[in-house]
């Protein structure tokens, strides 16, 4: 038994093996979102189906940063520090903050879902660290609220599997998952969607965890993971983004960038103006399209002369379930 996500991800393929060329169990439910048993209903629960995607809130620190930071409107730096002080955060959060934790669970739950080996070096991972108050203000006038978000989904070519800020909408399941808990969920053609929430760390729960392990092993054996399929991951997907840009105020600076976003096949959903003279501002969300698109827009806005600052922009997941 271990909780050691890092290990998992990193050295799966060996440890796996070990365990069958051994004929022992190895379990590690404690690895991924705390109290959450979703290693348990992906290997028992879903062993027989085509799960097509799995996604959610898995590292509880980051979830916690972003609440208070949006219910408070307080700095990254303020809100980490409380973090650390109510045992949230770790003395040193740069996994936590940067991604890489997240990207960790990630690599070992699209492993079990998709039967297909995945290592952390091959997931993309983005962190928090640059997110600013304003981001969560706008986003509260757009219906937004903000998650570090894990995602693995089957493609047309393969797989992939990506850690992200990323905005949800009000209708989202995950969008009121607040402060320090985790939430998953999964998605198949045979189950619809399947959600499960619940603290995401904590010495108790982690505690807990190990033990559900312990009782797995006493009741019976059950299956070592086995890869079934080599399958790429595919790193060029679509995605719906949060753009934000400060502007001089002048007359045709809306009209520019959405020339630059049409040319790159991008059309806008929303967008808000605030500000004038030197806080002159335009927040926007634009609709689903290949990021290689949207990074190639971003780069032309980002040589316009009006430009005050380099463009910000965040992830937008679109679907609500209503």
């Amino acid at each position: 038994m271990t909780a050691n996500k890092q290990l998992l991800a990193q050295h799966g393929d060996e440890l796996f093996e070990t365990a069958r060329a051994s004929g022992v169990q190895l379990r590690f439910e404690a690895a991924v979102a705390g109290v959450i048993p979703i290693i348990r209903v992906i290997q028992e629960s879903f062993g027989v189906t085509e799960i097509s995607k799995i996604f959610g809130i898995v590292n509880g620190t980051t979830n916690f940063v972003l609440s208070e930071m949006a219910a408070s409107g307080a700095a990254y730096d303020d809100v980490l520090a409380r973090a650390q002080e109510l045992g949230y955060a770790e003395a040193d959060p740069t996994e936590d903050v940067n991604g890489a934790d997240a990207a960790a669970k990630m690599a070992i739950l699209a492993r079990l879902a998709f039967h297909t080996s995945v290592t952390l070096q091959e997931v993309r991972y983005e962190g928090i660290e640059s997110v600013q108050p304003d981001d969560l203000a706008y986003a509260k006038e757009l219906g937004l609220s903000l998650k570090l978000l894990g995602v693995a989904e089957r493609r047309e070519e393969g797989i992939s599997v990506r850690v992200f800020p990323c905005f949800l909408y009000r209708g989202h399941p995950l969008a009121p998952v607040e402060g320090p808990f985790n939430a998953v969920m999964v998605e198949a053609p045979t189950i619809t969607e399947v959600t499960m929430s619940g603290p995401g760390a904590g010495g108790v729960q982690t505690a807990s965890a190990v033990l559900g392990d312990l009782v797995s092993i006493l009741a019976g054996e059950a299956p070592v993971h086995e890869t079934r399929a080599e399958l790429p991951v595919v790193t060029d997907v679509t995605s719906s983004f949060y753009l934000h840009l400060e502007v001089a105020d002048r007359p045709g600076v809306l009209a520019q960038i959405a020339r630059v976003l049409g040319d790159n096949e991008i059309s806008v959903k929303s967008v808000v103006q605030r500000g004038l003279g030197d806080d002159a501002r335009l927040v926007m969300v634009v609709h689903e399209s290949l990021e290689s698109r949207f990074f190639a827009a971003v780069e032309q806005i980002g040589t316009l002369d009006f430009l005050r600052s380099s463009p910000r922009f965040i992830r937008v997941i679109e679907e609500e379930f209503v």
